[in-house]
């Protein structure tokens, strides 16, 4: 008799203790699960924090370029390029006398710039549009200007080690320098030769010798400068200057778009009007006309440019 409540006892015991441990896992349980979705939650607000300021992501160098992204930049639609004319362009390409830069029957078009100049960030967008109306590029990079100059970080591409193909034109990018400052490639002697006579008075203005973005149009025309206001990029994501690129209305489409318009209608002078599915557009040619008004002798700088070091 005297062991039945010692059993009882003992039964509720073990009832009450498994209760209790099965509190303990669901409480175990439901702590992890917070726990992931805090996390969870943590990453997803540092992504969107990431791509929608554009700071926090630059690049020490360079990282190849998504080919979602190179889509969109390289395919704007025509309605853009039309409805964005010359946007909000600070200067054409300028005409000079200079000595062709011909590949195989091609005309050459020379860029000599760097990954640390916030100007030469700003017209490769522009750069990369145009010339890819009338080719093909492979193995662009993306990067950013430097971080300690003017308009620090700003999203851009990289034309080092980068191929182009085009039926029309023969392309070489030249970058001097990386983001952080340091040497990457040299202009042959000739490149040289080009820079140090085309890139100083009479054909840039005087306080200008030397600047950077330098584009050279197979002798015939000549860029020194960015040809539109960094400004227009700062703060945004690689993504969200591609995406503005589809917005006529937008600042970055009337910037990048109108410059990209200006140097396309500077290659077409020099291509003989090929391909004609590019250079026909109206746009094209009432650009064109502009370009050929100008003086050759005129100065020709944006003054957004800046100064490759010694």
């Amino acid at each position: 008799m005297s062991n039945r409540p010692s059993k009882k006892r003992s039964s509720s015991a073990r009832v009450q203790a498994a209760s209790t441990a099965g509190q303990s896992s669901n409480r175990v349980w439901i702590i992890g699960l917070v726990a992931v979705v805090a996390v969870g939650a943590v990453i997803i607000f540092a992504i969107a924090s990431s791509n929608t300021s554009g700071s926090g992501d630059n690049i020490t160098g360079r990282k190849a370029a998504p080919q979602a992204l190179v889509t969109k930049v390289t395919q704007v639609p025509a309605n853009v390029i039309t409805t964005v004319g010359a946007g909000s362009t600070l200067g054409l390409p300028k005409p000079i006398n200079g000595k062709p830069i011909e590949v195989n029957g091609k005309p050459g078009v020379l860029y000599i710039g760097a990954e640390y100049c916030p100007y030469c960030a700003t017209e490769r967008w522009a750069m990369v549009n145009a010339l890819s109306r009338f080719g093909t590029f492979s193995n662009l990079q993306i990067t950013n200007s430097s971080t300690t100059d003017v308009d620090p970080g700003t999203k851009t591409w990289s034309f080092y080690k980068a191929g182009y193909t085009s039926d029309y034109i023969h392309f070489t990018g030249v970058e001097t320098e990386d983001n952080n400052k340091a040497k990457l490639e040299t202009p042959t002697a000739a490149q040289q030769q080009i820079l140090a006579t085309y890139d100083a008075a009479p054909y840039v203005a005087a306080n200008s010798t030397g600047s950077i973005p330098f584009i050279y149009f197979n002798g015939e025309y000549l860029i020194s400068g960015a040809t539109y206001d960094v400004a227009v990029l700062q703060g945004k994501t690689w993504d969200q200057i591609a995406t503005a690129m589809q917005d006529p209305t937008t600042a970055v489409a009337k910037g990048v778009i109108g410059a990209a318009n200006g140097i396309t209608a500077a290659i077409c002078l020099t291509t003989k009007n090929q391909p004609s599915t590019v250079c026909s557009l109206p746009v094209i040619k009432s650009l064109q006309t502009q370009i050929k008004a100008q003086s050759s002798s005129a100065s020709s700088s944006t003054g957004n440019s800046s100064t490759l070091n010694p």
